[in-house]
This record gives structure tokens, sequence and C-alpha cells, in this order.
């Protein structure tokens, strides 16, 4: 695939009203994507800092990511080298009793496939959250998937998804900071250099 296939895609996203009648905010769907990018970040969707700005993990959730991966935002941001795919692309709205509603479950079917077609420099994905998790992998534990990062390599890294209430998960689980961290940032140095 080549640069303009792409961005047709990536226009025709960036277009889609499919859910327009669900999504409290409108549609505004964010990806960041290269067919060079040999990292992917498989996330759950946008929060509401993200719709607003158009960009991906522009909020506190993105700097534990980035904290995790022992990354930069310049790096972060360097679509040449990382895509930023959620399993939903607009901002889905918020539960009645606190946190961002689920991915809507009409956006992976209709846009991932076609979006991981033009990316065949892909050499690991992060899967981040369960939903990511759920949608790739089948139903399953997020804790017991991050323990066992191991045996998805060199496919897929499971990671928690990087939000406030994570901070406390991290307290009782101090195997993720001793264990999984260094293996995560060792995987990206591998693929991304230094």
């Amino acid at each position: 695939m080549n640069d303009e296939a792409l961005s047709d895609l990536v226009a025709r996203i960036k277009a889609c009203t499919v859910c327009a009648g669900s999504l409290p905010l409108g549609p505004r769907p964010v990806l960041h994507v290269s067919p060079r990018a040999r990292l992917l970040i498989a996330s759950q969707a946008p929060g509401t800092k993200v719709h607003e700005t158009g960009i991906s993990f522009n909020d506190a959730s993105g700097d534990r990511l980035r904290s995790w991966l022992g990354m930069d935002r310049a790096t972060f941001y360097d679509a040449e080298k990382v895509a930023l795919v959620p399993m939903g692309f607009c901002y889905p709205g918020r539960l009645p009793k606190g946190g961002d509603c689920p991915p809507r479950k009409e956006c992976a079917p209709l846009w991932r496939d076609q979006v991981l077609a033009n990316l065949p420099d892909v050499q690991l994905t992060l899967l981040v959250g369960s939903y990511a998790q759920n949608y790739v992998l089948g139903p399953g534990r997020v804790s017991e998937r991050v323990a066992h990062f191991r045996d998805y390599l060199p496919q897929y890294f499971p990671l928690p998804h990087p939000s406030w209430r994570t901070g406390a998960w991290e307290k009782r689980n101090p195997w993720f900071g001793d264990e999984v961290l260094p293996a995560l940032r060792q995987e990206v140095t591998r693929i991304l250099g230094k």
C-alpha cells in the first residue's frame, strides 16, 4: 500500500457519520497512521480532551502510557514510527456512574481491517485495555494477559488502560513495573531503535 491509498482511507474515516446519532459530541474520528509505522498502539476510544484537540492520547492517560513506554511526545506522535488506532475513532460518551462508554461497536468492524491492511511494516501491536484485547484476542482478563505478556509476543503486547484508575492497580501489582515495563521498553527499542 502507499501513502495515497492510506490518505484516501483516512479521509473516508474522518468523514464517517455511521454513529453520529449516538455520539454526544458528534463525530470526530481520531487516528494517526503512516504506511511506514512499525509500532501500532491499539487502544479504546478518544476521551473528551482528545475529541477537542484531535490528537490521540493528548491527556493524562497519554502521559502515563508514554511514561510506560519510556517515549517522548515527539517519537510517540511520529506516525512514521508509531500508528495510533483505537477500537472506536470517536468519543463515545460517559457512563451514568462515571468513566467513558465502550467504543462504538460499529467502528472496528467497519474500518479496522482496512486500516491494518495499509500498515504493512507494523512489527508489534500494543493492545491497550480490555476493549482492544477482547477484540483481537477474544474474551479474557486484562491482568492475566499483562502478567503473561510473553505468551503473545512477538505480535502483540497486552497492557492495561493507562487511566488514573490504573495507578492503584500498579501499586497492587508491583510485578508490572518490575517485569512488564522493562520488557515493554526493550521491545519498543528493538522495533524503533534508540
